[in-house]
């Protein structure tokens, strides 16, 4: 019945530390659309962003900053990754190391976004 996603939403304590993170370190950009509303985008996907005091209407039960856990395929290699993060001034907290994937097994670093969310940054092994 379900074929992929379409998109996910990410709320956040802070929207310039958030939008700063997932364009500089991630190279996503960001998309304004609707009333006001925010999301960043990478290949054909998409975070919607919720910012402080934004009312969504439909929404999770309790939305919280820090409280996903997600894994990116990478367009790069892990080790330019690595050196990419490092240059960022982010703090690596596990990896490099081999992981199990939704399609086959990867080799993957994992980082902590501005808001606590755990980011799994992954290339194919």
């Amino acid at each position: 019945m379900i074929k992929d996603f379409d998109h996910v939403v990410l709320t956040t304590a802070d929207l310039d530390q958030c939008l700063d993170f997932y364009t500089r370190v991630l190279g996503m950009r960001v998309e304004r659309f609707g009333s006001g509303r925010i999301a960043l985008r990478f290949g054909d996907r998409k975070f919607n962003v919720h910012p402080p005091g934004y009312n969504a209407g439909l929404k999770a039960d309790k939305p919280t900053p820090g409280s996903l856990d997600f894994c990116f395929l990478a367009e790069k290699p892990i080790t330019e990754v690595v050196k990419h993060l490092k240059a960022c001034n982010v703090t690596i907290i596990d990896g490099p190391g081999k992981r199990t994937g939704a399609r086959f097994d990867l080799r993957s670093v994992y980082v902590r976004d501005p808001d606590g969310n755990l980011v799994e940054i992954s290339e194919p092994y």
